[in-house]
């Protein structure tokens, strides 16, 4: 079941959602919540430079620390802005920190329709966990063409929908995604986590088939 604006401010006033800083009037839909641009952004990066020069950074789940230097962080202050280049592709963030503290509730990401238009991709069908307490990441690109196009924090470019589960999770089915615990959960400030080394190391060397038997259902 999908929650309402009414089931949405119910379940604030709970506490089974927060919300840091709190929602305003905008942001509440009849049956959405929209989400507000933070002031951090992640610029991928190209090249970085080493002991024997300039290296072409190429980006591969063979490397555990890919993550560490992929991104170059812009952090903006009040009052300015962020023009997106044409084409370019940026990490966002939430302005604000949810809190999904019911174990009955999961939500799901989508982009707004204004900021599609705008010519904005936010690349957008992510699921919000069941416990997730955090910012929030989403992938931006400008595919106006030519355009320059400038965002401000404080924005609304995303919506989130609010789910309930037919059943509600344990503590411990709530943090275990696959065989491990949930990467981005509790995780304060966005940041990146890689997947599980033992499926990266037998991906990378082509054992597909031996992963599918070693970790058969």
């Amino acid at each position: 079941m999908i929650l309402t604006r009414t089931n949405i401010l119910d379940r604030i006033k709970s506490g089974d959602l927060k919300f840091e800083p709190q929602i305003d009037q905008f942001q509440l839909q009849p049956h959405a919540l929209d989400l507000r641009l933070g002031y951090k952004f992640l610029i991928p990066k190209n090249w970085v430079m080493t002991n024997h020069g300039r290296k072409a950074l190429n980006v591969s789940i063979e490397d555990v620390d890919w993550h560490k230097e992929q991104f170059d962080e812009v952090i903006l202050e009040p009052g300015q802005y962020f023009d997106l280049l044409p084409n370019e592709f940026v990490i966002g963030t939430s302005l604000e920190r949810i809190e999904m503290n019911a174990h009955d509730l999961m939500a799901i990401l989508f982009p707004r329709t204004s900021t599609n238009r705008r010519g904005i991709n936010l690349s957008l069908s992510g699921i919000i966990d069941t416990g997730y307490n955090g910012h929030l990441i989403f992938p931006m690109k400008n595919e106006a063409g030519n355009q320059v196009l400038r965002v401000y924090p404080g924005e609304r470019v995303c919506q989130v929908i609010f789910e309930e589960l037919k059943e509600p999770l344990s503590d411990d089915e709530a943090r275990m995604h696959g065989l491990t615990e949930a990467k981005y959960s509790n995780s304060g400030e966005p940041k990146y986590k890689v997947d599980k080394s033992d499926e990266r190391e037998l991906l990378v060397s082509g054992r597909l088939d031996d992963l599918k038997q070693k970790f058969g259902l």
